[in-house]
């Protein structure tokens, strides 16, 4: 099983967002020392730097992926307050991210002039002494990302990766480049120099195991798609195979006419009514006959998705399966990255329970509402957009009148029916 040593370089202790692993708790590191996480082979997640309770630089990780190799990478596509690096452990060269990030920051911004830091007003943050001490998600502000790569370009992830015919930025797309083989991960941060090693920290001793509890409740609702995709459909999951139908899981059923694969998606992140959608890393993938059903066992701690393809637009059947305020399983059906066909999802606790729609809403939907998926598929546009589009209001509108809100997540965060299942076991039925 791999080990992530997460070593804090600073004089302060420094918390960090785990999501994948440590049961998504937080960990907080005390000043010069290291945490280890234990992390299952072919796991993936993040570990991201708070900054005054802001999410900031996030090192991804994704063990023995695609070709047996692991894929890693430093990322400020939602922040960044400190210096962070990683790198398999012994292996120099596979080294990621801007080790004096944060210093580079500085000297760019006290050189920039006065129109664009006007520009970058409320993405850029100071001190009451006009020294940057965070910038905001860089996602969020095209302003802010040509600011960024003016000094970080091909350092660190910035913008969105190559996906579904996007070319994405060449630099960012090599931050994607795979590791060798699979090894321990080296996290390192620092207010300073982030290289490891450097000051004195030691990954293989003087350890402690942070177990500060993650604030995320209820992950349904807004999806916050702002994750980098792909360059390569990295690491997709082998088939999965049958197991004893017991425990937490999915009960997922192909009503359609053809064979498809459905493949699972744990979120990146979860916060209060916010989720970082995962879009390159599936946890599993369930191949159906037409009509046929299968049970799927996921670890009580999943929050995310299943879909059918890795494509997007796509109808998401979005759910968690243990809750922390009832320990239940919750989940709905969401149209805002888009609509390939109707789906349902279900109690199975007995109280009868069910969101979603079966009706065909493609055949007649009109034109302004679809879009040709990479795949050549025609389906119905994201209503809420991403990096490839912006929303589509005709396919809100089209979906508002066929479906409707209370059935399924169009606009926003609220108006749907949560399906609650205290067995922490749902019903998703795809047509």
């Amino acid at each position: 099983m791999p080990k992530i040593f997460i070593t804090n370089e600073s004089a302060h202790p420094q918390t960090f967002e785990v999501h994948g692993w440590n049961k998504n708790r937080n960990i907080t590191v005390p000043p010069h020392s290291t945490s280890t996480i234990s992390a299952p082979d072919q796991s993936s997640g993040a570990i991201i730097a708070l900054h005054d309770g802001q999410e900031g630089e996030q090192a991804e990780i994704t063990f023995n992926g695609f070709g047996g190799n692991d894929f890693i990478d430093i990322s400020n596509i939602v922040g960044a307050g400190g210096n962070l690096t990683i790198q398999q452990q012994g292996e120099p060269t596979t080294r990621k991210g801007d080790p004096l990030f944060m210093q580079h920051l500085r000297a760019a911004w006290s050189k920039a002039p006065q129109h664009v830091k006007n520009e970058l007003k409320g993405s850029v943050f100071t001190d009451k002494n006009g020294k940057v001490v965070r910038i905001g998600p860089i996602k969020d502000h095209p302003k802010l990302e040509e600011f960024i790569r003016s000094f970080a370009d091909g350092k660190t992830y910035i913008g969105a990766g190559a996906w579904n015919g996007s070319p994405g930025n060449p630099l960012d797309n090599a931050q994607s480049s795979a590791a060798h083989g699979t090894k321990n991960a080296i996290i390192t941060y620092s207010d300073e120099d982030a290289t490891p090693g450097r000051q004195g920290g030691n990954t293989a001793h003087k350890t402690s195991h942070g177990n500060q509890a993650h604030m995320a409740d209820h992950i349904l609702g807004q999806q916050r798609s702002a994750q980098h995709g792909p360059a390569d459909d990295l690491s997709a999951p082998k088939p999965h195979k049958p197991a004893e139908q017991h425990g937490p899981g999915i009960d997922l059923r192909n009503k359609s006419g053809k064979a498809c694969t459905y493949f699972f998606y744990d979120n990146y992140w979860n916060g209060n009514g916010t989720a970082g959608a995962n879009f390159d890393h599936p946890l599993k993938s369930v191949h159906l006959a037409a009509h046929a059903s299968q049970f799927v066992p996921l670890p009580a701690t999943f929050k995310g998705r299943v879909q059918r393809g890795t494509l997007i637009p796509a109808t998401w059947a979005e759910f968690q399966l243990d809750a922390s305020n009832d320990h239940a399983a919750h989940g709905d059906i969401s149209l805002q990255q888009g609509c390939d066909g109707a789906a349902t999802i279900g109690s199975t606790d007995g109280s009868h329970r069910i969101g979603g729609f079966e009706n065909d809403i493609l055949s007649h939907a009109p034109e302004k509402a679809m879009v040709q998926r990479k795949d050549g598929m025609r389906v119905l546009a994201s209503t809420m957009g991403n990096w490839m589009a912006g929303p589509n209001e005709a396919a809100a509108q089209w979906e508002f009148k066929t479906v409707g809100q209370k059935k399924a997540y169009i606009k926003g965060g609220s108006g749907t029916d949560d399906v609650a299942s205290k067995n922490q076991r749902l019903a998703v039925t795809f047509f």
